[in-house]
């Protein structure tokens, strides 16, 4: 019987990881290509003045209008010289690329006024911060298909303090806007730029496929409230590869909608690689799966991950009533450094967006694997708490090694899961040495180190 089941869970993983040819080595080795546009203007020549103060919003609506009629020939780029260019939110078009160049800064105006009000994503059924409608992302896609936005390490500058000041005293009328949104797209490109000081995310790809996210920097002080690096939100085929974030609260996000808003809608997150980067999240996790997964979180493989001076390394969140699942996960050949709690799973986190939430939607926590971890500085090696009701279950952790800079007795906190683990120091709790699951677990990590080297 424990055969059959190693067997079984060996094949789960395979496809999770990816057995259909050119998937195994994750979506981050198959990148877009991105070929020439065969037409380009320069936001200059739609009357925009890049000098910080005059505000842009209609020449770059005008502009994008324009290169809409290149998108049945090859499409079109959109060039933003250097310069500070003042503008509110505004909507791109398929088959475009927006460029900005060295020393070019897009500045997001701190005016309300300026940002479209729009419908709350039908997989939140409201605003996450308030209740109701949402503020519209600074550069914003709907339904498109081949848009890139890169440059020569040009500048998005989101001028969040004002958003902050708003929500940290409770006065938004509405949920804050990232800086780049699209919806319901696929074949997007973001890269070479750097992300500056968003309202509350940063990029945010919702109900998307085909995305890559390379070379980006992101940065918001560490004291900046609930501001995010990367959120893929129900999207699948993802790819952030070689970027650095910093950001007050998560590095890279993954979510998929909340309660029985995202049972409803149903579209999962999968097909996730994040390969070779640095992530700093000061109040919450440099890297997130949650705590809204309602409409599931699977396929994800995280490696080569640098994760420093953040609350938590990497933390799986969930709770009562959210029901979906996180499983099939792959964290391999990651750091750490000052991180207080390494590795954080918890069944007991979040809110929900109103009263007629199901409490008896229990979510799923199943086929985690991490492995290949060195930690300096932390507090507490790993916090796993479960679900009476639906513990977390194959939770498998191997050649891991977490220095303590505290002499407390107890390194691991440890309810409602079953899992298995080797080469684990500080030694684990009893929860991880459950030989109801030492075969699955075995299984899990033999075949991600076999899977590796293909």
């Amino acid at each position: 019987m424990k055969v059959l089941v190693a067997l079984l869970l060996f094949l789960v993983l395979s496809s999770a990881i990816g057995t259909k040819g050119e998937e195994i080595d994750g979506q981050c080795n198959y990148k877009i290509k991105l070929e020439p546009r065969p037409h380009s203007v320069s936001i200059s020549e739609f009357g925009a003045v890049g000098d910080g103060t005059t505000l842009n919003t209609v020449a770059f609506q005008n502009a994008i209008f324009y290169l809409t009629s290149f998108a049945d020939k090859g499409g079109a780029q959109l060039y933003v010289p250097p310069g500070r260019w003042l503008t509110g939110s505004f909507n791109l078009t398929s088959h475009l690329t927006l460029f900005l160049e060295k020393g070019a800064v897009v500045l997001a105006s701190q005016d309300t006024t300026h940002w479209k009000i729009v419908e709350p994503l039908p997989s939140y059924g409201r605003g996450i911060e308030v209740p109701g409608e949402r503020y519209r992302s600074l550069i914003y896609g709907y339904m498109l298909h081949d848009v890139v936005i890169t440059g020569d390490n040009g500048t998005i500058d989101g001028q969040g303090s004002v958003w902050w000041d708003w929500f940290s005293s409770h006065s938004l009328n509405y949920t804050r806007p990232p800086l780049v949104e699209f919806i319901d797209s696929k074949d997007v490109v973001v890269s070479n730029l750097t992300f500056l000081n968003a309202p509350a995310y940063n990029i945010h790809p919702v109900y998307c496929s085909n995305v890559q996210v390379q070379n980006v920097s992101i940065y918001a002080p560490p004291e900046s409230p609930h501001t995010v690096g990367v959120v893929p939100d129900s999207s699948n085929n993802v790819c952030i590869e070689d970027c650095n974030i910093t950001v007050g609260y998560d590095a890279i996000a993954l979510k998929s909608g909340w309660d029985e808003y995202g049972i409803s809608y149903n579209r999962p997150t999968t097909n996730i690689h994040i390969k070779t980067v640095n992530l700093q999240a000061e109040s919450g996790a440099a890297l997130a799966f949650g705590s809204e997964m309602s409409g599931g979180i699977s396929d994800v493989l995280a490696e080569s991950l640098h994760l420093s001076k953040s609350s938590s390394g990497i933390e799986l969140r969930t709770t009562k009533g959210r029901g979906g699942y996180i499983r099939d996960i792959l964290i391999s050949n990651t750091t750490m450094e000052s991180v207080r709690v390494a590795l954080n799973a918890t069944g007991q986190c979040g809110s929900h967006p109103d009263e007629k939430f199901d409490p008896t939607a229990l979510p799923v926590l199943d086929l985690i694997t991490i492995k290949n971890v060195v930690g300096s500085n932390v507090t507490l090696a790993g916090n796993f708490t479960g679900i009476l009701e639906s513990p977390f279950t194959s939770i498998c952790l191997s050649n891991i090694s977490l220095s303590i800079n505290n002499e407390s007795s107890s390194y691991w906190v440890c309810s409602n899961i079953f899992g298995f683990s080797k080469s684990v120091s500080p030694e684990p709790c009893r929860d991880l040495e459950s030989t109801n699951t030492s075969s699955a677990c075995f299984s899990l990590l033999d075949s991600s180190d076999r899977f590796s080297v293909l």
